[in-house]
C-alpha cells in the first residue's frame, strides 16, 4: 500500500468520487435493491454540485485515495488538473461530519472502487477519518449501513463499530433496514 496516497477532497475530485461511488454502489447493491434503484440512488445522493458542497464544508473531512495510473488506465469523467495529476487515479473516498455539542460525528460516506476491495484503502481512509474526529474533540464515530450490505457490515464491524440500533429508511419507494453502528475513537 506504499502507493496509496490519502488527502483532502477538491472540488475538482466531484467527478471521480461520483464515479468511485456509481460503480461501488452498483457492486454491492445491484442484487439487493436492483440496479435502477441503485442508478436513481447514485443519481441522487452523488449530485456534482452537492458533492462540491460537501467538499467544501468547514465541518468535515471529506478524503480521497488515490493510486498511481496504471497503463491503459483512462480517465472517465473530466480531464486530469493540477489537483489530481494525469498518473493519480482516485480510488476511494470518505467524508466524517462532526455532531452537535457531545454528539457523536457521523461517518457520511466511505466507498472503495469494487477493483480495489480489500486492498486496505477503506481502512486507510477511515483511520484518517476517526484521527480527524478525535483532533476535533469528538468520542464517538456513528455510521449508518444497510442491513444486507454483508462487505460493509463486515468490514465495520472488524473494524470495532458495534450495532447499536436497526432502522429502517426508504429508497425510491422501498423500505429497507439499516444497522446504526457506532464506536469510540
Amino acid at each position: 500500500m506504499d502507493d496509496l496516497t490519502v488527502r483532502p477532497a477538491t472540488t475538482s475530485d466531484v467527478a471521480d468520487v461520483r464515479r468511485v461511488a456509481r460503480e461501488s454502489w452498483h457492486a454491492a447493491y445491484d442484487d439487493v435493491l436492483g440496479a435502477e434503484t441503485v442508478e436513481a440512488v447514485s443519481n441522487d445522493w452523488y449530485d456534482l454540485y452537492d458533492l462540491r458542497q460537501s467538499v467544501e464544508r468547514e465541518d468535515s473531512a471529506f478524503l480521497v485515495a488515490e493510486r498511481p495510473r496504471e497503463a491503459g488506465d483512462e480517465r472517465k469523467d473530466e480531464r486530469a488538473t493540477d489537483d489530481e495529476p494525469a498518473d493519480q487515479r482516485i480510488v476511494g473516498f470518505g467524508e466524517g461530519v462532526l455532531g452537535e455539542e457531545d454528539a457523536a460525528a457521523e461517518l457520511a460516506r466511505l466507498y472503495v472502487h469494487p477493483d480495489h476491495w480489500g486492498e486496505g484503502i477503506g481502512s486507510a481512509l477511515i483511520d484518517r477519518i476517526e484521527t480527524w474526529v478525535a483532533e476535533h474533540g469528538t468520542e464517538r464515530l456513528r455510521l449508518i449501513v444497510l442491513a444486507d450490505n454483508e462487505i460493509g457490515n463486515d468490514f465495520y464491524e472488524n473494524r470495532g463499530y458495534r450495532r447499536v440500533g436497526t432502522r429502517e429508511s426508504e429508497l425510491e419507494g422501498e423500505t429497507f433496514a439499516e444497522y446504526v453502528r457506532e464506536r469510540e475513537v
